[in-house]
């Protein structure tokens, strides 16, 4: 039942004007803040941690600033699933480095394409799955009521979505074979057995080992983007990536992925997903971040 009305109030998020939607978005996120939610105070840790030559107002003003693009998100993403492919390409105000997107697809090697959850990452799913074939994993959300809408939203340009398994990770790499692309989030937390730890903004952070191992096994190239939102709708940046994430070295690898997500996150640091509990695993012997209950 509580999924039945969710999906009622998304779809009817989805007929609000973007222009209206975003507005209503930021009241969303002063209303988090106001009650002091747990995404608020997650991402004050969050950015005290990487950011730590800012001070405390500082870092209570860029808080509430990601608030505010956590709820404009929130308003805007249901948009995207309704809405089609004209609509959204009438919404990209700007693309920078799709040289390197298009010089990319022009190779018969595959392409992995890096998405950080910064701005709003369906953009650039939906946007570039028209311009080839792409596969990406999918994790049906939570709430089983939605996963007709989100899926079929995110297959409407072609795309392919397998599972967050081991035949998911096998179909990925027969895609990049072909000489297809693939889309990776590459910023959450894997299990254990599927990272190592490496540092992102100086803290060691559990990395998934999933995009160095493709690499190795496809000898593909990779990209980095973001749909940053924007006055009007989304700004899109494809970022080559630095030599080092090529190194058969795994360690070396893994510390290149993170610095192209800091790179990425550089871009806009108030559109990055800071209340995401990034750093939940620790190392042994390390103390934990986030006090229980947040």
């Amino acid at each position: 039942m509580k999924s039945q009305v969710v999906l009622i109030i998304l779809r009817m998020v989805a007929w609000i004007p973007l222009g209206i939607a975003r507005p209503l978005g930021s009241l969303t996120g002063r209303a988090i803040r106001w009650f002091n939610l747990r995404s608020y105070r997650v991402a004050k840790i969050n950015l005290a941690l990487c950011y730590p030559t800012l001070n405390s107002d500082e870092v209570e003003t860029l808080s509430r600033e990601r608030m505010a693009q956590l709820g404009q998100a929130f308003f805007e993403t249901p948009k995207l699933w309704r809405k089609n492919d004209q609509w959204l390409d009438s919404k990209i105000v700007a693309v920078d480095g799709q040289e390197h997107l298009q010089a990319a697809l022009a190779n018969d090697r595959g392409t992995i394409l890096l998405i950080p959850h910064q701005g709003n990452w369906e953009v650039i799913g939906l946007w570039v799955g028209k311009q080839t074939s792409m596969t990406s994993l999918y994790e049906p959300p939570k709430m089983a009521a939605l996963e007709n809408w989100v899926k079929s939203a995110r297959q409407r340009t072609g795309a392919t979505l397998v599972p967050t398994n081991v035949r998911g990770v096998a179909a990925l790499l027969k895609a990049l074979r072909r000489g297809e692309t693939t889309a990776i989030l590459p910023d959450q937390q894997p299990p254990p057995s599927s990272g190592d730890f490496s540092p992102i903004f100086g803290v060691p952070a559990q990395t998934m080992t999933l995009v160095h191992n493709l690499i190795q096994k496809s000898g593909s190239q990779v990209l980095s983007c973001a749909a940053l939102r924007v006055p009007g709708g989304w700004h899109l940046h494809f970022l080559p990536v630095v030599d080092a994430i090529y190194s058969d070295n795994q360690q070396v690898s893994l510390d290149a992925l993170n610095h192209e997500v800091e790179n990425i996150v550089a871009l806009a640091p108030s559109q990055y997903q800071w209340e995401y509990k990034r750093f939940r695993a620790r190392p042994e012997g390390f103390p934990k971040i986030y006090p229980n209950g947040c």
